[in-house]
Parts: structure tokens; sequence; C-alpha cells
């Protein structure tokens, strides 16, 4: 196994543990507060995005592997970044801290789910890339362990915890990026190939997301706030969590590539997104009087 997929499940676990560190069981218990825009959040994250993923991908003409990982893709939670871009942007910060808590969990039912569908449809000539149970514990181990640690840690060692958490954060995020430019740069050839393909299909992913993201749960009557804070969760995926399970779960390095150039694409455009949102939020009509104030990062309702 070459250093990247070796290095990768370290960075995926630090990212975890980073979020461990920021969430108490308070975090679950307030999604009864938010209802409706939690239960927007989830029907557009488990239903909605598959089935748009679905449709891009013929409309893109994706080869059966790259089919797959862009399922991969839509199938991974909220990723923690996606509270600082709600934080930025007038999202309701303590939302996105409960959604990815949640989302964190059924992804390690969820996952292994949309995956073996997605072999079934567009692989299901290769019977090794099936997310069998053995491997299914793996993604436990990956995504969960490291969150419950985390969460340990915090409710034992609150104090510590709160120190650990901006430097776990700051070197997991540098971790991250650098194992994923390395991983794109190994596989240089492949992406070349099929950079057209993928660039097109993994923008237009996201920027629906984005947009679905907000406008569905604004369409049920959640306030503007909470909306934002849909909108990134749904947004911007762990797409980390999608590499390293394509690369050290299933050893895939090409269904690891619609991730990783997500990741590249993904984030300037949720930062214009985020721009449009300010403004659509400055007009009078946008925000109605039920707007609650975002809760800043770090404090708990």
């Amino acid at each position: 196994m070459d250093l990247v997929s070796t290095a990768l499940p370290v960075g995926m676990g630090m990212v975890m543990l980073g979020l461990g560190l920021g969430l108490t069981v308070g975090d679950f218990a307030r999604i009864a507060h938010r209802p409706r825009a939690v239960l927007a959040a989830l029907l557009t994250q488990l239903l909605v995005l598959p089935a748009v993923c679905v449709g891009l991908i013929y409309l893109f003409g994706l080869s059966p592997i790259l089919a797959v990982g862009m399922m991969l893709l839509a199938a991974s939670p909220g990723g923690p970044i996606a509270n600082l871009y709600s934080h930025l942007f007038g999202g309701d910060v303590a939302l996105n801290v409960s959604l990815t808590a949640i989302n964190s969990v059924l992804a390690i039912v969820t996952m292994p789910v949309i995956y073996n569908f997605a072999v079934l449809h567009y692989a299901a000539g290769d019977g090794a890339l099936g997310l069998q149970f053995g491997k299914a514990v793996e993604v436990f181990a990956i995504v969960l362990v490291p969150v419950a640690i985390g969460m340990f840690i915090r409710q034992r060692r609150a104090t510590i915890a709160r120190r650990l958490d901006r430097p776990v954060r700051i070197t997991s995020l540098a971790l991250v990026v650098v194992l994923i430019v390395a991983a794109l740069v190994q596989n240089w050839e492949i992406l070349a190939d099929n950079f057209g393909h993928l660039a097109g299909a993994t923008a237009t992913f996201g920027a629906v997301n984005l947009a679905l993201g907000y406008s569905l749960p604004r369409l049920v009557s959640v306030v503007h706030a909470q909306a934002v804070a849909c909108s990134f969760e749904i947004g911007l995926h762990n797409a980390v969590m999608a590499i390293v399970i394509a690369r050290t779960v299933i050893g895939s390095e090409q269904m690891a590539l619609p991730p990783a150039v997500y990741t590249v694409i993904q984030l300037p455009l949720a930062l214009v997104f985020g721009l449009v949102l300010m403004k659509m939020a400055a007009t009078p009509h946008a925000t109605p009087r039920a707007v609650e104030r975002p809760t800043p990062i770090g404090e708990r309702p």
C-alpha cells in the first residue's frame, strides 16, 4: 500500500476527532427543536442527492468506476468545513453542528447501502468492488470511533478538548489538503483523461447540492438562517471520507478521483454561493421576521 493510502485514514481520523471534540450529547438532542429544518435536510441528503447524482452520471457519460465514485461522494455526509461556511454567511451554526453529528452516524448505514447499489447498477460484473460486512466495519471504525473518542474527551476533560480543538482542526485540514494533492498528482494521467467529464459532473453536482440545500428547506417555510445552514451542510460533502473509503477500504484509486476533483472545485464554488446568499439576505423580502440569530462557533444554545 502506498504512502497516500496509508496516511489518508490518519488524516480522516484527525478530521473526525476534531469533529468529536466540538460535540456534546446535547447536539444530537437539539435536533428535536428544529424538526422541520432537520427533516428537510436529511430527506434532501439521503433521497434527493443520490437521484440527482444518477442523472448527472448519465448526462456526463461517466465510466462505471467513476460513476461508483460519484455515488460514493453523494452518499458522504456533510463535512466540518460546512460549519465554517455557515458561520461566515449567516447560517445557524448550531443546526450545522447537529446535522453533521447525525449525518456522520447515519453514514455508517447509508454509505454502504448506496455504494452497494451503485456497484450492482454500474459495475455488476466486478464482484471485488462490493462493500461486504468486514469492509463496512472498517467504515464504522474510520468514521465513528474517532468521533466517539473526541466526544469522550470533551465530556471528561472539557478544558483539554478546547485546547486541542483548534490545533487538531488546523493540522487535519493541512494534512488532508496535502494528501488530496498527492492523490491527484499520483493519478495525473487518469485524471487528465477524465478531467473534462469529472469537472463538469462534480461542478454541476456541487452547484445543484447548494441550490437544493437552500431552496427545498425554504419551500417548507424554514427560516433563512437555517436554510443557509442546510445549504452548506448538504452542499459541502465530506469528500475526504469518500476518498478514504475508495482508496483504503475498496482499494480503488480511480474511484477516489470524483471526490478529489469535487474538493478542488466545491470550496471556491461554495464561497461564491455564500456571497449570493448574503446578497439575498440583504434584501427586505428575503429575511422574514422569524429569522433566528446565528449561533457563533463554539457557543451552545
